[in-house]
């Protein structure tokens, strides 16, 4: 059998460039998290992971500077650049051999598209939901989705 040609390897790093990581390609999978809890960890309305065996991963550079917090009640681990704040990694008790790496730290290809949503119902509010968004002028780069429509005395009625 012929493997596939193409990279084995894929690189991150933290937004300081400090800590340097590696995985095996492909990721063995790929899911955007809306639970709470990565929703704090990481500041914002999900988190997208990659999934890698513990065997497939490994720091390339700044170890040293890499901090943990380990969640006794929920039994997770989650690691950060000390430097710069950035999230590295989130592990879980109970499946000591995978890492989960976000995706945002990888600039080339990982080999997995996140196909999952996990925590779905976690959702908050305010989050995007695909609503059409048109330039806001005067401010180049930045859209909206343009002023809240008023009801009107039918509607509510």
């Amino acid at each position: 059998m012929v493997k596939p040609e193409g990279p084995t390897r894929a690189e991150g790093a933290c937004a300081c460039g400090a800590v340097r990581i590696e995985i095996g390609v492909p990721a063995r999978w790929a899911w955007h998290d809306h639970s709470a809890g990565s929703r704090l960890a990481q500041g914002c309305a999900y988190a997208t992971y990659v999934g890698s065996y513990r065997s497939r991963f490994r720091y390339l550079q700044g170890e040293e500077f890499v901090t943990r917090y380990e969640d006794p009640d929920t039994g997770t681990a989650r690691s950060f650049c000390a430097r710069c704040g950035t999230p590295l990694a989130y592990e879980r008790r109970h499946s000591k051999v995978m890492v989960n790496i976000p995706r945002a730290l990888f600039a080339s290809g990982v080999g997995r598209e996140p196909l999952y949503h996990i925590g779905i119902a976690e959702e908050p509010a305010w989050a995007y939901r695909q609503e059409r968004l048109k330039p806001l002028k005067g401010y180049p780069g930045v859209v909206w989705t343009g002023p809240r429509r008023k009801p009107r005395v039918a509607d509510i009625a």
